[in-house]
């Protein structure tokens, strides 16, 4: 039997190590580790959720990737592409696309009897993925709009909604400047909430065949085309085999092809998540000095008020090597003890916040309301395994004091 564990578990069982004065350290130190991983674990899991839940939201209102004209304007009025059914397959053969979509935009007016609001149409045909638009659906229903018939009914959005006092039923008058002024009657469908407030603030839904004709365009032109893809750890290079097929070439009334991915489209917002992983890593940073140097200040006590025992141990015939692996052994068992508890709190926080939505944020500014968890088993395996790797490899140095430590004055020590 390896004595050097026994005996380290034996210092562990005997009320945690405990002689006085060191029952406060050992306290302090576990409660370092322990609070130290929990907020490692939360703070990843927060990230983590924030992020993939920000991206999402900006992937499900626009998509993976655009392809839309060269010339397009910093405006959302483009300048029309040919999508017809040739293009679309083209597109469905790259390796990793799930799903190709048209749409059209429109920039105009929504005027009530008492106010007015600027707006973008945005038109979406048969094959559209509504997925999105039903799981942010307050009120009413997505109607199946077309390419080829004019729906007359549209969806908006509830901060649309209500500062214009629309309901679901109500007709709603939007104009359109051209060479002279353009009107549709439209109804409310349905109401939706994204909390994204860029898109929120502007977007109408109807469908494609009524916003092509406000822009005088040919039925096969559209805005642009959006792609969704499988696997969007690839969508760099999904983009680059499109831009290989499409880029730099023209459609038949001579507009220049060009793809861009979502990242390219929303520069900002990706810019802003991916500083989030320099917090994470300030974060991790100290939290694991943190709990280090608990578990340094908790192992020295431990030495100092074992003098007596090392003492014995090296007159038995025990070398500062042996003695230091005891007590490594045995901050070895308190830091698994700090982990579990930890853990446990990380956990607990997680599913409370997962399933009851605790803590609150303001939608308009984080884009949602509540803050999201979510847990990566790699990620959760991976702190562990490293937070218990760091704070030992921070006693080792520490442990050296047994050296120091002479059999004949120590036997004596008190």
């Amino acid at each position: 039997m390896n004595w050097k564990l026994f005996i380290a578990r034996r210092i562990y069982k005997s009320d945690e190590g405990g002689k006085e004065v060191s029952k406060p350290a050992i306290r302090i130190a576990m409660a370092g580790i322990a609070i130290g991983l929990a907020v490692m674990i939360i703070s990843v899991a927060v990230v983590i959720g924030f992020k993939h839940q920000v991206r999402d939201k900006v992937v499900g209102l626009s998509s993976d990737i655009l392809v839309t004209s060269m010339d397009e304007a910093q405006s959302y009025q483009t300048t029309p592409v040919v999508a017809n059914d040739s293009l679309v397959h083209v597109l469905q053969t790259v390796p990793s696309v799930s799903h190709v979509q048209r749409y059209a935009t429109k920039p105009g007016m929504i005027m009530t009897s008492d106010n007015f609001q600027g707006m973008v149409l945005k038109g979406i045909a048969q094959e559209y993925d509504t997925n999105f638009l039903k799981e942010h659906l307050l009120e009413g229903e997505i109607p199946s709009f077309t390419d080829s018939t004019a729906s007359n009914e549209v969806v908006i959005s509830k901060t649309i909604a209500d500062r214009l006092s629309l309901k679901v039923g109500d007709k709603l008058y939007t104009y359109y400047l051209e060479d002279n002024i353009r009107a549709r009657r439209l109804t409310v469908a349905g109401i939706y909430q994204t909390n994204f407030s860029a898109y929120d603030d502007l977007f109408l839904i109807t469908d494609l065949y009524t916003v092509v004709r406000l822009n005088n365009w040919k039925r096969d032109q559209v805005g642009g085309v959006e792609i969704e893809v499988s696997d969007y750890a690839l969508l760099e290079q999904i983009n680059e085999d499109i831009r290989g097929l499409l880029n730099e070439k023209t459609d038949c009334y001579g507009s220049v092809y060009y793809s861009r991915t979502v990242e390219e489209v929303y520069p900002q917002i990706f810019a802003w998540l991916d500083l989030l992983d320099i917090n994470v890593w300030v974060i991790l940073i100290l939290m694991v000095g943190v709990a280090g140097f608990t578990m340094i200040s908790g192992l020295l006590i431990i030495i100092l008020e074992r003098t007596n025992m090392i003492g014995v141990l090296k007159a038995l015939g025990a070398d500062n090597t042996s003695v230091r692996k005891v007590f490594l052994s045995f901050s070895v068992m308190l830091i698994r003890k700090g982990m579990l508890w930890g853990n446990v709190v990380a956990l607990l926080f997680c599913l409370l916040q997962y399933y009851f939505r605790i803590i609150k944020l303001d939608p308009a500014t984080y884009y949602v309301d509540a803050v999201p968890v979510e847990l990566n088993v790699v990620v959760w395996l991976l702190l562990n395994a490293g937070t218990l790797i760091v704070s030992v490899l921070m006693l080792v140095g520490p442990s050296y004091l047994v050296s120091r430590i002479h059999p004949a004055k120590s036997i004596r020590f008190e």
